[in-house]
């Protein structure tokens, strides 16, 4: 089982950027998926997370209404598109995913997940 993000690189405010989180050994219709980041120094910050139909999605507060998270069962894969991109944004995105209750989106935590990646830097520039 694997979680391989990507998409991270060096933006300026206002941009946008596309994570994607790529899932192998596995298929992802029976998970859920959510994107966590951390930023150097801070505590790992649970960002968005999707359900396994993708019909319910929940986002933290300091990037609703300029992320969006969706996923591809048939790719296999599970994106955060971020847009208005802010300096507080810059920190290290993992991809993590759950194999139970995965109707809901409501997983918050680092535990509630089984599986992680190996995180991508964004880095947005003022």
């Amino acid at each position: 089982v694997q979680l391989q993000a990507s998409g991270g690189g060096l933006v300026q405010a206002g941009k946008s950027l596309s994570l994607s989180c790529v899932a192998s050994g596995f298929t992802l219709d029976y998970h859920a998926f959510g994107w966590f980041r951390q930023a150097p120094g801070k505590e790992r910050e649970w960002v968005s997370c999707i359900n396994m139909n993708g019909d319910v999605t929940s986002y933290s507060d300091s990037v609703e209404g300029r992320f969006t998270i969706s996923r591809d069962n048939a790719k296999n894969t599970v994106n955060l598109h971020m847009n208005r991109l802010k300096p507080e944004d810059t920190a290290v995105y993992y991809c993590a995913a759950r194999g139970g209750s995965v109707k809901s989106a409501g997983w918050t935590k680092a535990d509630d997940y089984d599986y992680w990646g190996q995180g991508t830097q964004v880095t947005v520039s003022s």
